[in-house]
């Protein structure tokens, strides 16, 4: 058994319920490690596991917290840093940049002022580049928390998406 955590790494009592709602409705299987970390994931506004809560799941679900942020660093939906209310992520894959992804990243870049890993100065924005993410036969396309946005081949269908955000 690994040793609990929250005396290093404390969790609030609300954060620490809801996580184990999650692992509970997973039956605490650690099997379904990638599934619970998108769900705590988006518990936090940010989008990100910050590191009390990788320990914390680590320890409840009798496993190595190294095998965790393994999980987390694989996966590009999943981050252990914190990102914008939208994090935007460009497929970076051969099919989308045959379908001109190269022109949606430079779109973006241009519109919200920053480039890949960064975050807009309000917030609302960060810019990631990813690899494919299942939408090849809808490019150029980005993902927004979790949802795939599609044929952006116009700065007009850019902006308009953008605006459409909160």
């Amino acid at each position: 058994m690994l040793t609990e955590p929250t005396q290093a790494y404390p969790l609030p009592d609300t954060l620490r319920e809801k996580i184990d709602q999650v692992l509970e409705t997973h039956d605490y299987d650690y099997t379904q490690i990638v599934g619970i970390l998108l769900e705590v994931q988006d518990l936090n506004e940010r989008h990100y596991i910050p590191e009390p809560v990788a320990y914390y799941i680590a320890y409840r679900l009798d496993m190595r917290v190294t095998n965790v942020y393994d999980i987390i660093n694989f996966y590009s939906e999943l981050s252990d840093k914190p990102r914008a209310k939208y994090p935007i992520q460009v497929c970076s894959s051969i099919a989308c940049r045959v379908n001109d992804s190269a022109s949606l990243a430079a779109t973006l870049k241009d519109i919200l002022s920053i480039d890949f890993g960064e975050t807009t100065y309000d917030g609302r924005f960060t810019l990631e580049k990813v690899t494919c993410f299942g939408a090849c036969d809808r490019a150029p396309a980005v993902r927004i928390n979790g949802h795939v946005y599609d044929h952006l081949d116009s700065r007009a269908k850019i902006e308009h998406l953008l605006a459409s955000l909160d």
